[in-house]
């Protein structure tokens, strides 16, 4: 019982590199070394607390689990300059912030991509905003990036592929555009190297934005709003198309899931095997933890995961089906590209990462898209052609579609019915929240 009730404090092990959490602190490595874990709990726990520092600077921390940098500039009615020059005056919307991630998400905060080169701070994050939601980047003013990365359609659109000026249709489904702090290479093929060089590619696509660079800076930059923000947020260099990237893409990585069923599931282990005996103990002892115990076992109960989400779990989980194999990590995703065979029967098949390496294991393969929120992200795969996940575990049951690159990793699964919907409700678990973003009060 003891022996239990001496781990109970560390709440989320090796979930930040270099620190253990306890109740939003940070302690680190060396000091938990000083820690005789024969003490008891309680002895514990109040030389934890003692040791503890703040884990973000009071006036430079962005916990994504609680606050939303993307309402807009406050105000109502149409954004006026005055308003804009008066959020720019603040010293606090210009001071680079420290991103704690939420339940989940969190176990991949020292995974995060892109902050050390372009580091987040409210006013770029609300440009970048601004631009997202702007069609006034497109040729013909019809399309911005939200038209195939629609918050209202899963930061994905539920098309087969993106369409873009003049109704174009694209050769390919709009990936999703959240959780891209943890992603580096972006596009199916991984053809952009940075989130940053992604935001500015469909601007100057033919079938996308259909605009030039040079064309959407001239235009954007006569708006007195637009200039003004870039001016004092890249001080020096100003309204630039690189400039555009790193503010659209600060704001992208603020676009993360929040806890789902499954997270709170997860979380909440460490605290199920326990007794009465040991939660009467526990409550004594480190009251504090006991709270957070009641705090997850109500989340849980509002949360809860039905009995074929679990069973589809631990099939998701499992070596026998290894849907694990590519969907790992904090964001169930490997960054990783492989061949599923879709696609490949084609007459001239879409050849995927191969086209950017030239390598010949590269043929067919896409990258892996994560399965948090997949189900608000219909339809499936790089060509949008299977419509639902029953589709989706389907084309995997029956060992993906046979070619020369087929992926190693797919094979028959001989799943049965009832374990393909167990599967499915899975992944429907894996669904959790999305901040709220204002679309509108743009620059006039």
């Amino acid at each position: 019982m003891r022996s239990i009730l001496r781990t109970i404090w560390l709440l989320v092990p090796d979930s930040i590199s270099k620190a253990y959490v306890l109740r939003g602190f940070v302690i680190s490595e060396q000091a938990m070394l000083k820690i005789d874990i024969k003490q008891n709990v309680f002895s514990a726990v109040m030389m934890l607390t003692m040791m503890v520092v703040p884990a973000f600077g009071q006036d430079a921390a962005l916990d994504l689990s609680k606050e939303n940098p993307a309402m807009g500039i406050p105000g109502a009615g149409p954004l006026t300059n005055a308003q804009i020059k008066e959020w720019l005056s603040r010293d606090e919307n210009h001071k680079p912030l420290k991103v704690k991630l939420p339940l989940g998400l969190s176990l991949g905060e020292s995974q995060m991509k892109g902050l050390e080169k372009n580091p987040l701070t409210l006013a770029k994050i609300e440009l970048g905003r601004q631009l997202y939601f702007d069609t006034r980047m497109s040729s013909d003013n019809t399309v911005s990036c939200a038209s195939c990365h629609h918050p209202q359609e899963g930061y994905s659109r539920h098309t087969p592929t993106g369409v873009g000026v003049g109704g174009q249709k694209g050769g390919r489904n709009s990936p999703v555009s959240y959780n891209r702090i943890l992603s580096d290479a972006q596009f199916w093929d991984g053809r952009a190297a940075s989130l940053e060089a992604q935001a500015v590619g469909p601007i100057q696509n033919p079938i996308e934005m259909g605009n030039t660079h040079d064309v959407m800076v001239s235009t954007l930059t006569k708006v007195a709003g637009y200039a003004m923000q870039f001016e004092k947020i890249f001080p020096g260099s100003g309204f630039t198309i690189d400039n555009v990237g790193k503010a659209i893409a600060a704001f992208e990585r603020t676009l993360v899931t929040g806890p789902s069923p499954y997270d709170y599931n997860e979380s909440y282990k460490r605290f199920a095997t326990l007794e009465a005996e040991d939660l009467a103990d526990l409550k004594t002892d480190s009251p504090e933890v006991y709270a957070e115990y009641e705090v997850m076992k109500e989340l849980v109960a509002v949360n809860p995961m039905g009995e074929s989400a679990l069973r589809g779990q631990e099939l998701f989980f499992s070596k026998r089906v290894g849907c694990s194999n590519c969907h790992v990590g904090a964001n169930l995703a490997d960054e990783q590209y492989h061949n599923l065979g879709v696609g490949m029967s084609a007459k001239e098949p879409d050849l995927g990462r191969f086209t950017e390496t030239k390598v010949e294991k590269d043929n067919g393969a896409f990258k892996t898209p994560t399965i948090r929120n997949v189900a608000l992200s219909a339809p499936y795969m790089h060509d949008g052609s299977l419509a639902t996940l029953e589709e989706v575990v389907e084309h995997y049951n029956k060992g993906g579609d046979k070619n020369k690159w087929l992926s190693d990793k797919i094979v028959p699964l001989k799943l049965t019915p009832q374990e393909s919907l167990d599967i499915v409700e899975f992944m429907r678990a894996c669904t959790g929240s999305f901040p709220s973003v204002s679309s509108a009060r743009l620059p006039q």
